[in-house]
């Protein structure tokens, strides 16, 4: 059974992506294994494992079934981790975190492209 909640969180994740990844790139994109991005995050290999099944981090299955992730995977872990310490956050409510802060910088963007300013600084 799969949870709504990270499907929806997946989803608003890959629509706020869309407009900024390349569609056909001309060099292949390298992927990162399992093994590397738990040794460049300092974080353990199951918890990798466990981010992904919650949805906090994308992952996608190579020829071999074994987890591949993009370059940016690292930076996500650290971010994820930044939360949990920082603000003594459950991996629930990260995923919701992380669901606001990119919904927060999409609505930031959109203001600077129709160059209206508030008097108020950004969230961010």
């Amino acid at each position: 059974m799969s949870d709504p909640r990270a499907e929806a969180r997946q989803a608003s994740r890959l629509t706020a992506l869309a407009s900024a990844r390349v569609r056909y790139a001309i060099v292949p994109v390298p992927r990162l294994s399992l093994q590397t991005v738990a040794r460049q995050s300092g974080v353990h290999p199951d918890l990798v494992r466990r981010f992904v099944a919650l949805g906090l981090v994308e992952a996608e299955r190579d020829a071999s079934g074994g987890l591949v992730f993009e370059p940016t995977a690292p930076a996500v872990l650290a971010r994820v981790q930044r939360l949990r310490t920082g603000l003594c956050l459950n991996y629930a409510s990260i995923g919701l975190v992380l669901d606001l802060l990119d919904r927060i910088s999409m609505l930031e963007a959109a203001l600077r492209r129709a160059g209206t300013r508030s008097e108020t600084p950004p969230w961010t």
